[in-house]
């Protein structure tokens, strides 16, 4: 039996045509095979590279986004292409590719909202990404003229975008375009996926990198703040510069300024931008617009995002003449009583965030530490001087007993000193006028028409001291109808009078007048320090006036005789010429031992 010859061999020409076909199968398959090796090395080199500048640039996202922009388009075979961010309303263009027009409409437009029907929007609204074949088939084209011309202009018409998400938060989208109508395959919808993914990479670390160095800088600042209060107790000035500086360079602010209210107006104890002309302004006292707000210790801000929006003419003259647009108030309160407000503002409509509110209320709660602290060291100081004063004046009544001159001297000039007065007179009254024993600060002239005995016109100030008023303030004396005070105000240009009774129980002896050149009541801590040297001048009065009485018993005693019944010879000694002699008596002796003799 003879073998049989294969059939391939008995037509080689077959043979050699499947060898070939063969070849060419495997030939293409080695060129797909190294196709795919070469894209996903490119892929893999883009994506190490991206994120190579991630690394290079922490906490700032800008060249990455431009780097992952050029690589994805050009892997995906992309005309154009850009990267929003999301605000949480608006659109940011932080990066784009592309012809000279489709930039420019970018620049132009940004930021915008999410047109509605738009692949934004569609984005916005959850969906993780939109692959459209055609950008003029949307509902946006049709219907919104700013969207149709961003489609028109640059000739896109395939897009893919992509959502950058971190967890459910919408961070923002990558837009790639074709200006043809040619799908996206999936690998380069893939490719961009993962391209959001690093994107949102370094979004994240530039949020926490950012967070971390305004943490350092917010803590920097409270520290340094902190430190000019330690170093300047009692010196609120460089304290509230400080505190305005920190603030608005933190804030992103442009004006402002830290005001102390009085109870009516508040007056600008530092300024931060604004010209010499308008801070003066300021520092004399203005309305606040949000005053009443304020006043309501509810209140923990005032935020406007924009000024030209209400109707309030302080509102529109700070927006106009000052420029400001947005604003920001927070009230200064120790225990519920507002002692005043910081103010930013910035030049354009852009709000405040939470973190920058957060940021303002440390700063307005040290500056209510400096006032407290200023308050107490101030009070401390007040009571030391008030102490000091009163034990000199103490001191010269001990050492000039009788003689009034130098206490009243003293007086008035620890009384005027303390009291922030310029001018003023201790005056005494014998029941029937009244006459200045003392003055401080005041011309020849006017002292001398009160050291000549005044009268008591009804209803005038000494009047009324006369009537049992405890004391008389005169806020302006120039409306007073009285010659006295009238040449008070023509002479020495006195505004305000205080007039502060000396008084023996229920007696007049007197009182002490303050004189003030501006309308400028005392307070009542200045009142009270007045009562207390109104009290010593009393004291010494009445020491002069029992040292007088002693003084004149004792002169009484000395001139009577010294014997005892001129017939009985007692206390005598009486011889052939000899002068009768007289010997002083136990009382003589006893009343000139206290006068001092």
């Amino acid at each position: 039996m003879s073998a049989t010859p294969d059939s391939s061999l008995a037509n080689p020409e077959q043979l050699i045509a499947d060898l070939r076909r063969q070849l060419a199968e495997r030939e293409a398959e080695l060129a797909e095979c190294k196709a795919e090796r070469d894209e996903a090395l490119h892929r893999e080199t883009a994506t190490a590279e991206v994120l190579q500048v991630i690394n290079s640039s922490p906490g700032d996202p800008a060249p990455v986004f431009d780097a992952m922009l050029e690589k994805a388009m050009r892997l995906c075979e992309a005309t154009h292409g850009h990267v929003w961010r999301f605000d949480g309303e608006q659109l940011h263009a932080v990066s784009a590719r592309g012809d000279t027009r489709f930039i420019e409409w970018l620049q132009d437009h940004s930021p915008i909202r999410p047109i509605p029907g738009s692949a934004a929007d569609r984005v916005v609204r959850g969906e993780r990404l939109v692959h459209l074949t055609d950008r003029r088939e949307e509902e946006a084209y049709r219907d919104d003229p700013v969207f149709r011309g961003l489609v028109d202009t640059s000739g896109v018409r395939a897009s893919v975008s992509v959502a950058l998400r971190k967890d459910e938060t919408l961070l923002g989208m990558i837009n790639v375009y074709r200006q043809e109508v040619r799908s996206f395959t999936e690998k380069q919808i893939a490719l961009l996926e993962n391209f959001a993914a690093q994107a949102v990479i370094a979004m994240e670390n530039a949020r926490l990198i950012t967070e971390a160095r305004e943490a350092l800088e917010q803590q920097t600042a409270a520290a340094e703040v902190l430190q000019v209060i330690n170093s300047s107790p009692g010196d609120l000035a460089p304290v509230f510069e400080a505190i305005l500086d920190k603030a608005h360079t933190l804030c992103g602010a442009a004006l402002g300024s830290l005001f102390l209210y009085d109870g009516e107006l508040f007056h600008a104890a530092a300024t931060y931008g604004y010209p010499e002309d308008l801070a003066q302004r300021l520092r004399q006292g203005i309305v606040l617009f949000s005053t009443p707000q304020l006043l309501d210790d509810s209140v923990r801000w005032v935020h406007n995002p924009d000024l030209t929006l209400l109707d309030n003419p302080t509102a529109r003259a700070v927006s106009g003449r000052g420029g400001v647009r947005t604003s920001l108030i927070l009230p200064l309160r120790k225990d519920g009583r507002l002692l005043g407000a910081i103010s930013c503002n910035r030049r354009e409509v852009r709000p405040f965030a939470d973190k920058q509110i957060a940021l303002l209320q440390n700063f307005a709660a040290q500056a209510v530490i400096a006032m407290e602290n200023a308050r107490l060291l101030t009070e401390t100081r007040e009571a030391l001087e008030q102490q000091t004063a009163t034990a000199e004046v103490l001191q010269i009544i001990n050492s000039s007993p009788g003689d009034l001159a130098p206490v009243f001297d003293a007086i008035l000039e620890k009384a005027h000193t303390l009291c922030e007065a310029e001018k003023g007179s201790l005056n005494t009254y014998d029941g029937e006028h009244f006459q200045a024993v003392a003055t401080h600060g005041l011309s020849p002239e006017y002292a001398a028409m009160l050291r000549a005995p005044q009268s008591k016109p009804p209803g005038s100030p000494p009047d009324r001291l006369l009537r049992g008023e405890t004391i008389v303030q005169v806020p302006d004396a120039s409306v007073l109808p009285f010659p006295i005070a009238q040449a008070a105000t023509a002479i020495e240009s006195v505004r305000t009078i205080l007039y502060v009774p000396l008084r023996k129980e229920t007696a007049l002896l007197g009182y002490i007048t303050v004189y003030r050149q501006e309308v400028r009541p005392f307070a009542e801590k200045q009142i009270a320090l007045l009562q207390n040297f109104a009290a010593q001048a009393v004291i010494a009065m009445e020491n002069a006036r029992l040292l007088g009485e002693l003084h004149q018993r004792t002169d009484e005693i000395a001139v009577e005789p010294r014997v005892r019944g001129a017939g009985s010879g007692a206390g005598r000694r009486v011889g052939p010429g000899r002068k009768i002699e007289t010997v002083p008596c136990t009382a003589t002796r006893r009343t000139d031992r206290l006068a001092g003799r």
